[in-house]
Formats: C-alpha cells, structure tokens, sequence
C-alpha cells in the first residue's frame, strides 16, 4: 500500500506540475511579474494538498511571526528534499532563488524561472561568480524581495554533519539584510534521490532573524548553532511522533546521540 501510494503521489505530482505550466503559460506570461507569481504559489499549495492527502503526509509551521514585514531579507533553511524549493512558497511575498544556471535549460519550466528573475550560478566558474551573484541579489532585494539561500548548498540527509558554506556569511555582510533561519526534516517524509513517500507530519520552525552587523565568523557560528539547535530538538520530536518511519542511518546515528547526553 505504501508503494502504490508514493508512485500515485509521484504521478499526480508531477502530471499537476507539467499540466499547470502548459495550461497557464499564457497567463503567466501576459501578467505583471509579481502578478504572475500567484501561478506558482498556487502550484505550491495544490502539491502540499496532495502530500497530505494522497501520500498522508502533514506539516504546520512554528515562528511565521519571524519573518520581516517589510524590506529584503535572507530566508536560510535547512535542505533535505525537493519539498524545500516549493513547500514553503505560498508564505513568502516575493521570493527570488540562486540555482544552478542549468535549471534554466528546461524548457517551459526555464521560461517561469527566467520571468520571475531567479539568479542563475555557473558553479564551475570561478572569480567573478559571487560578485555578479552579489550584484543580482542587491538588485532584487532592493525592491525588497526575498533572497532564498540554503546555507549547506545542496540538499544533505536528516541529521548529517552540517557542512555549512561560507557564502552565506559574505552575503549577510555584504547585503547587510537580516538572516532567517529555517529548520525542518521534510527528508524524513520525502527522501532525497528515493520515489518512497513516507506517511506522517512533521514541522517547519522559523526562527528569529539574525539581524545585519555581526562579523562574520560570529554570524556564522550563531547561524550554525541556532539553526542546528532546533534541527535537533525536530528531529527527537519528529522521530518520537512518527516512529513507523524508517530512519536514514544518518538521522539515526544523530538520534542515539542525542538521547545518549539525555
């Protein structure tokens, strides 16, 4: 039963995907950028829809009073799965991604990344690359959109080692915009690189913002700190309320070790 519904969440979710891109292509594109952005959150909405109802899979969200009313700011969560890079758009005003420049390849789903203005990263490029990210970045947030940064890089699996990238701590300094960290293990419920949906709930913690004009080292070890904090305190509480759900062994060596300090 739990296979037949991963591969029926699996083809609603991306048959949801492809039908919406090409039956509101017209409309995405004859609408106002921010305008425009409504196609996708809805996408986002519908597809959080199907995880509950069809793979079973819930969440709720803690601290949503943490996000700056106003002005640019960087919104830092953990990565673990591809339910990161969507499941959270319907909350963010205006959000605006770093990916790898590849993604705008796709067609049509390219062409809906291009409008909306997302900064495109060449990562085997060297030199210039962060200071024309840097420049992309200022430009947007200055029209006070959100820049959407995941400090690891790439998505890791529930409790690994943090491998955080110092590239965060030079766009805090040189963007000098407030830093929202973000925990969660959606990758618990939908592995990286795996078809299996796991059945459960799960919660996303927002965090209070980290505010500009820290030094840098000190910015990086808090935002590490508070944000692994948390990600721990998730993950007992998750593993607790959900124990069907078969831990990666990652997840699970961090998990002894958490309950062996007590």
């Amino acid at each position: 039963m739990l296979t037949l519904r991963s591969i029926l969440f699996n083809t609603l979710f991306y048959a949801n995907l492809i039908l919406r891109m090409i039956i509101l292509t017209p409309a995405y594109f004859l609408l106002p950028r921010k305008k425009a952005y409504a196609i996708p959150k809805a996408w986002a909405r519908s597809s959080n829809w199907l995880f509950e109802k069809v793979a079973g899979t819930s969440f709720e969200i803690e601290g949503l009073e943490n996000i700056p009313k106003s002005g640019g700011y960087i919104f830092a969560p953990k990565h673990q799965s591809f339910w990161d890079t969507f499941g959270l758009l319907p909350w963010l005003d205006d959000p605006v991604y770093i990916l790898k420049r590849e993604l705008m390849w796709i067609p049509l789903f390219g062409w809906y990344v291009l409008k909306q203005r997302m900064i495109p990263v060449n990562r085997g490029a060297k030199g210039k690359v962060m200071l024309e990210v840097l420049k992309r970045a200022r430009e947007e947030m200055e029209n006070g959109r959100q820049l959407i940064i995941y400090p690891e890089g790439t998505r890791r699996p529930p409790g690994a080692p943090p491998e955080y990238k110092f590239g965060i701590a030079r766009m805090y300094r040189d963007l000098g915009v407030p830093v929202v960290p973000v925990a969660m293990h959606p990758g618990l419920f939908w592995p990286r690189r795996k078809s299996m949906r796991y059945p459960g709930h799960f919660k996303v913690r927002i965090l209070p913002p980290i505010m500009p004009g820290m030094e840098t080292d000190a910015f990086f070890a808090k935002l590490m700190e508070v944000t692994e904090k948390a990600s721990d305190e998730l993950l007992v509480e998750t593993a607790r309320n959900n124990p069907h759900i078969p831990l990666p062994p990652t997840a699970a060596t961090r998990l002894a070790e958490l309950q062996a300090k007590g």
